[in-house]
């Protein structure tokens, strides 16, 4: 009889898991907290627009790129529409000044060089790297836990790839930045991502994708993509069940042996996969039994993505003067805005008028992410009243610095929701709030971290708490990862196929 395995958590690791773990003969069952498939791949309703709270680019959506192989295996792709943008970003200076970070990376030179020709040497390394990452893309038909001394071999193919990774990886955006002698590049290059610590490795490869239109945004968001997904585990015989919290893990003898729900069900399998929230799984399910120096270290000292403030706007017009792009327009904000006790003097602001599947016809969603102060929210949700009131008082905030750069929008406004980082926490259950998980930076770029605990038998890990930097593809791997993981212990060849005659259209327009 093969073994049966239950999953901790459906977001796309745990959903992941699931359909590898069927397709390889596993039995397999998914306990999720929520009443939803996709984790923080989602999106939610309000007065007829879809918010979505997830993807802006999403690695595999062209046939292309390897990657779509595990997509279509997972069920995801097959009859979806993407859209591929042209810009990635624009940053607005306060002189009028703009850097238009287009996906194209022989405009974005051309562009780079017309603001700052003087930067010219610092613009072609930029772009070379760029260029080298157009020509390959990161191994991904094996688990690296599983990589021979052949397989070391092979990958010296992708040595050209790697000198950049190994470079690029150690210098952060910031650093990088520093070296144009244009002013206006040196302030506005690090707010390409919004986070001065990003290593430019991460920058690199992503624009790299965007060129190569290997990325694209799912027209129809998350949640629907997810749900694609959810489907696929279906099809294949395996069962979640919904609005199931784990509450600890249980273990005989160093054995993860089953679980118990938070209303005291208890169900026993031979694994135990848990791709939910890393450190209520570690402290919290298991009690912090497992661990050691290492796995501490990472809970103490490693940096989070910030919590975030998540506002969306529903808005009558369809801005088709505005150009779309994957994380929209930055911005100064004529008078700074005071969030969490913290000064801002920009925002940035996506307009979603690309998938008209979001929002009423000849309307439009706008999203503002902001970076929140997680305790600063948690202080609050002990006093519900004050909780409203800042959410009101930062929304409003928002609105009169969005109605200097997009006139009228008050007018306009048809819907208005916020999500703050205790919004997250509560559907999610992510430490702190953080809706990726560990940040990238120079320090944790390329990191690789054990799916599976110090003396802890039959329990493995997934998503984004053993793979930092976060995002849904390594999520997707690292679940498909610890299933080949389990095909090697069992002496099973690990078999992945795509489906056939599955197609999922996205949803009316």
């Amino acid at each position: 009889m093969n073994d049966s395995i239950l999953i901790i958590g459906a977001g796309i690791a745990g959903l992941s898991a699931g359909c590898y773990g069927q397709m390889n003969g596993y039995r397999t069952r998914i306990f999720e907290m929520g009443n939803n498939p996709g984790g923080l791949c989602t999106a939610w309703k309000r007065k007829g627009y879809n918010i979505d709270g997830c993807i802006h680019w999403l690695v595999g959506a062209s046939p292309e790129s390897s990657f779509h192989r595990i997509w279509e295996q997972l069920g995801a792709v097959q009859g979806r529409t993407f859209y591929y943008h042209d810009i990635f970003t624009q940053v607005e200076g306060s002189d009028g000044k703009k850097l238009t970070v287009y996906t194209d990376i022989d405009r974005l030179k051309e562009h780079l060089e017309k603001i700052a020709p003087e930067d010219k040497p610092v613009i072609e390394e930029l772009i070379s790297a760029i260029r080298t990452c157009t020509r390959h893309e990161p191994p991904i038909d094996k688990a690296p836990e599983l990589y021979s001394f052949a397989d070391g071999i092979r990958l010296s193919g992708k040595l050209p790839l790697l000198k950049v990774m190994k470079k690029w990886g150690e210098i952060p955006v910031k650093e990088f930045a520093n070296r144009f002698n244009s002013p206006f590049l040196r302030e506005s290059f690090p707010l390409i991502f919004g986070i001065p610590d990003f290593p430019m490795a991460s920058m690199i490869i992503t624009l790299a994708w965007l060129n190569n239109r290997w990325a694209g945004y799912p027209i129809g968001g998350s949640l629907e993509f997810a749900r694609a997904i959810e489907r696929r585990y279906a099809s294949l015989g395996g069962e979640i069940h919904y609005g199931s919290r784990v509450e600890k893990i249980l273990v005989q003898d160093d054995s993860a042996m089953g679980i118990r729900l938070d209303n005291g069900e208890e169900y026993c399998a031979d694994i135990v996969i848990s791709a939910a929230d890393g450190h209520s799984t570690i402290f919290e399910m298991l009690e912090g039994n497992y661990t050691d120096d290492t796995i501490r270290g990472y809970y103490e000292g490693l940096r989070l993505f910030p919590p975030l403030i998540y506002i969306s706007l529903g808005i009558k017009g369809t801005f088709e003067d505005f150009p779309p792009s994957v994380s929209g327009v930055s911005f100064p904000v004529p008078e700074p805005l005071w969030i969490d006790g913290h000064k801002l003097e920009r925002i940035s602001a996506q307009l979603y008028s690309f998938d008209p599947a979001l929002a009423p016809k000849g309307n439009t969603v706008m999203r503002v992410m902001l970076m929140a102060d997680y305790d600063y929210w948690k202080q609050l949700e002990q006093k519900p009243e004050e909780y409203r009131a800042e959410k009101e008082r930062v929304s409003k905030q928002v609105i009169a610095a969005l109605e200097r750069r997009f006139p009228n929008i008050s007018g306009n406004l048809d819907m208005l929701d916020m999500a703050t980082p205790l919004t997250f926490e509560r559907y999610t259950n992510n430490w702190r709030g953080s809706f990726e998980g560990w940040l990238p930076t120079v320090e944790t770029f390329g990191k690789r971290m054990s799916k599976t605990l110090p003396g802890l038998n039959k329990f493995y890990m997934a998503g984004q708490w053993v793979e930092p930097g976060g995002g849904l593809p390594p999520a997707a791997m690292s679940g498909r990862n610890v299933i080949q993981i389990l095909c090697h212990r069992d002496r099973k060849h690990f078999v992945a196929p795509t489906p056939e005659h599955l197609y999922h259209p996205h949803p009316k327009m």
